[in-house]
């Protein structure tokens, strides 16, 4: 494993975990979800590696081993993830596997920033893997967990506006860390509305969204209340146009644990990739 560190425009340093496996075969590129290391996918990374693919673990600024951390001069939400900092990921990987189509795998808030930039990739990718990665809207968790997420987001959108922003590593709600205000807006947005309406975003993400015509594969997981199955339906209705496989994974691992304990997910997804190759 090599680390390579990025630097945004904002100031913030982003390492790109690379992972060689065979040469010229396919690189999945991992993008954590919200509140989660980058290293804490290493060993999911390693099981792709292990099956015959490439691998790269991206980080969402301001967490895990990304620097700064998130403070009241924070201003970045969904629109510069999916516009600054995933591109710049995927700059790193083409020049270091430059015989290897790249997949982009998201968990959770990582796959929700993967399709916004599947939507701006304009075909530079070979598909998209969405693990346990649903839409936040309220209408789609259930009418006691959907009103506790509708108040809730709207709660942190407030306090976090308050405090400049999210003071997550104080209060620690959802285990989402310390993060930017306008990202927590943008999420509860999502929550409230059902769609992605980032700030400052400089297309229409749903009409874009709306025309992928990519592969997507879609894992659902059991025991996960945070991105239940009909979350994760709201998420791939948004692309009527692409090739989507679902998949559900029986065993009873939650919204993290697929992660540390990836060898059946992992088998899935290399099947999945291998029907495409």
């Amino acid at each position: 494993m090599e680390t390579i560190p990025i630097q945004v425009p904002d100031g913030t340093t982003l390492p790109v975990r690379l992972f060689p496996g065979r040469e010229g075969a396919p690189v999945v590129v991992i993008f954590p979800g919200l509140g989660v290391p980058g290293g804490y996918y290493d060993l999911f990374a390693r099981a792709l590696v292990d099956r015959g693919f490439n691998a790269a673990v991206g980080e969402l600024r301001g967490q895990g081993d990304s620097r700064p951390r998130p403070g009241p001069g924070s201003a970045y939400g969904y629109q510069e993830l999916a516009a600054v900092d995933y591109p710049a990921v995927f700059e790193v990987v083409r020049e270091r596997f430059p015989a290897s189509t790249p997949y982009l795998l998201g968990h959770s808030m990582g796959g929700q920033l993967g399709v916004m930039y599947a939507a701006r990739a304009r075909g530079r990718l070979g598909g998209l893997i969405l693990v346990a990665s649903g839409s936040p809207y309220h209408r789609r968790h259930g009418a006691v967990r959907g009103t506790g997420l509708l108040l809730g987001s709207a709660a942190m959108s407030v306090t976090a506006n308050v405090a400049g922003f999210w003071p997550g590593d104080r209060l620690d709600v959802g285990g989402f860390g310390r993060q930017s205000r306008v990202l927590i807006a943008d999420w509860s947005r999502f929550a409230r509305t059902g769609t992605f309406e980032p700030e400052g975003a400089d297309i229409d993400y749903e009409e874009r969204i709306g025309r992928l015509t990519l592969p997507v594969l879609s894992i659902s997981v059991e025991d996960d209340d945070l991105a239940p199955k009909p979350a994760i339906a709201h998420l791939v209705r948004k692309l009527p146009d692409a090739d989507v496989t679902t998949w559900h994974q029986p065993e009873p691992l939650g919204h993290n644990g697929w992660i540390r304990k990836p060898d059946t997910t992992a088998d899935r997804i290399a099947q999945w990739l291998d029907d495409r190759s």
